[in-house]
């Protein structure tokens, strides 16, 4: 484990930035990291291409990861079979007629609210918020890229801010290792007022929603939605048609986390409860239009394998991402990244520099959840072994995640919210980057004022 660990995380993104291509920066960064794990000899290229082929298909052999990818695919055909009903356009119609979004500030409101109130997943959140506003933001003329920002700057936050769900036990459970002079859940709670990148970002959100102002690339983005028809396209039916596949999917949601979880919410498996709830939904969305007469089986079919292709991009880049992931892991890249911030550091820095470490952890990764496996197990020895507060040294780990995740072309949370909200995925990237590297810039310069404050 050397400063060799790095180099892949800087082909993906050199190669994005580059040629801005995702799929082939992520196929030389895998090949490169499988690479630096031979033995240098003349058949090493060979080596490397085979074991990037066996890398991308063991990210079958987690259950997580392929009902993760099922998932990315099955959303594709509920949200065909919910446009074709002509349920979000007469949706769209029902809102602005009753005044709820007559405005596009309304709309925008409305997304961010939505988002902000579902945070049992950030799937959830994202699909959500992005399925109920794709026809608002169309209607008043609004780019896709705006409700990509809005629904990835929503969700996360949220969720990492409002613990009840996957990220708050899969925390609860590193902190169970260490012993500290309160109990683990109540770290974790007390860690929620000192997230600043998290509360920041909310806080930026709805101002934006408020005012209406943009800046940035994301002020002048107009790039047209990728994947599906307009909504205006779709004649208005009934607001059922989506409303009710929706509703299913929420409550299914929750009720799956409580059934897997063994009736406890925390212990449930969010990947098990999006995708049954997505499939629960599908079900749900189909009988209703095949009983309602406007498609018959065959045409319904066709609606939903269409849906699912036009996500095939996007869903091969999550593919790939995980593989990219495995093999950084293996590689040893977090790792190294965590070493470089654990020498010789003032106790006051010590938030900022594990902010900063999460944050290029994520970025370089890909994953939050790896940053968390990694970095909670070096900052809380040292709020144990220096006494220093472990929720002030937790929280910059969690927001630091969040704040690597959002800048990342290679996560895949970026590419499941730009499936939601039809959204090009590197248009998504560069219109979020500024905001969030603005709010990553306060929250460690709060970071630093805590760690003056209070170590």
């Amino acid at each position: 484990m050397d400063w060799t660990s790095v180099i892949p995380p800087i082909v993906a993104i050199a190669v994005v930035l580059w040629r801005r291509e995702v799929i082939v920066a992520l196929l030389l960064a895998i090949f490169s990291a499988e690479l630096l794990q031979i033995n240098r000899h003349w058949q090493a290229p060979l080596h490397g291409v085979l074991n990037s082929i066996e890398r991308i298909v063991a990210v079958f052999g987690d259950a997580g990861n392929a009902r993760l990818l099922i998932f990315s695919l099955m959303i594709g055909a509920l949200l065909a079979l919910i446009r074709y009903s002509g349920g979000v356009a007469a949706m769209v119609n029902s809102l602005v007629n009753r005044g709820v979004a007559k405005t596009e500030r309304q709309a925008t409101l409305l997304t961010s609210t939505v988002g902000a109130l579902i945070f049992v997943e950030s799937n959830l959140s994202v699909l959500t918020a992005g399925i109920l506003s794709r026809g608002l933001f169309d209607k008043f003329g609004m780019s896709r890229a705006k409700l990509a920002y809005i629904i990835d700057s929503t969700s996360a936050p949220v969720c990492i801010l409002i613990l009840l769900n996957g990220w708050g036990a899969f925390i609860l459970v590193l902190l169970n290792s260490y012993q500290f002079n309160m109990s683990s859940a109540s770290v974790l709670w007390s860690s929620v007022a000192f997230n600043f990148y998290a509360i920041v970002t909310l806080g930026i959100v709805f101002l934006t929603a408020l005012t209406g102002r943009y800046f940035g690339p994301l002020a002048t983005s107009n790039k047209p939605p990728v994947g599906g028809a307009d909504v205006e396209a779709i004649e208005p039916t009934k607001a059922r048609y989506m409303i009710v596949p929706l509703a299913v999917m929420i409550f299914g949601m929750v009720g799956f986390m409580f059934w897997t979880g063994n009736g406890v919410l925390a212990d449930g498996s969010g990947s098990k409860s999006v995708l049954y709830a997505t499939t629960l939904a599908i079900l749900v969305g189909y009988f209703q239009l095949l009983l309602g007469g406007r498609f018959n089986h065959h045409e319904l079919i066709k609606i939903s394998f269409d849906g699912m292709g036009e996500l095939l991009p996007l869903v091969a880049i999550v593919l790939l991402s995980l593989a990219l992931g495995a093999s950084l892991g293996d590689l040893g890249t977090g790792k190294y990244i965590a070493g470089l911030v654990d020498e010789n550091l003032p106790h006051f820095l010590i938030p900022a520099m594990l902010f900063l470490a999460g944050a290029l952890i994520s970025f370089s990764t890909g994953t939050s959840w790896g940053t968390f496996a990694i970095l909670i197990p070096l900052g809380m020895p040292l709020a144990v072994d220096l006494n220093l507060p472990p929720a002030l040294l937790l929280a910059p780990i969690l927001g630091g995640g969040v704040f690597g995740d959002h800048c990342s072309p290679i996560s895949d949370t970026t590419a499941v919210s730009a499936i939601a909200s039809g959204c090009d995925l590197l248009e998504h990237v560069r219109t979020q980057l500024p905001y969030a590297l603005f709010a990553g810039l306060i929250a460690l310069v709060l970071y630093i004022g805590a760690g003056l404050v209070m170590l």
